[in-house]
């Protein structure tokens, strides 16, 4: 499966603990509710190329990669046509 760097619109709070995402706007209007961080840590997404902070994230009952490369958010999304 190949993947893509998609850019998102996140709604972060900020608190004593630094940046902590708690939604995510697709393009199309869906909103995607965090249900919670598992771990934050700066990395590369492997799959698509980039580096900066990346939050595993749990949306949705399921484990999701959200990654902030200053100044903007990207998840790794399936390519069109896939």
């Amino acid at each position: 499966m190949k993947l893509t760097k998609k850019f998102v619109e996140v709604v972060v709070r900020f608190d004593g603990n630094g940046i902590i995402p708690l939604e995510i706007h697709w393009p199309d209007g869906r909103v995607f509710e965090i249900d919670r961080v598992l771990d934050v840590r700066q990395a590369a997404s492997v799959a698509v190329g980039g580096i900066g902070i990346r939050y595993k994230c749990k949306i949705g009952g399921k484990e999701r990669l959200l990654f902030y490369e200053e100044p903007r958010w990207f998840v790794e999304a399936k390519s069109p046509g896939v």
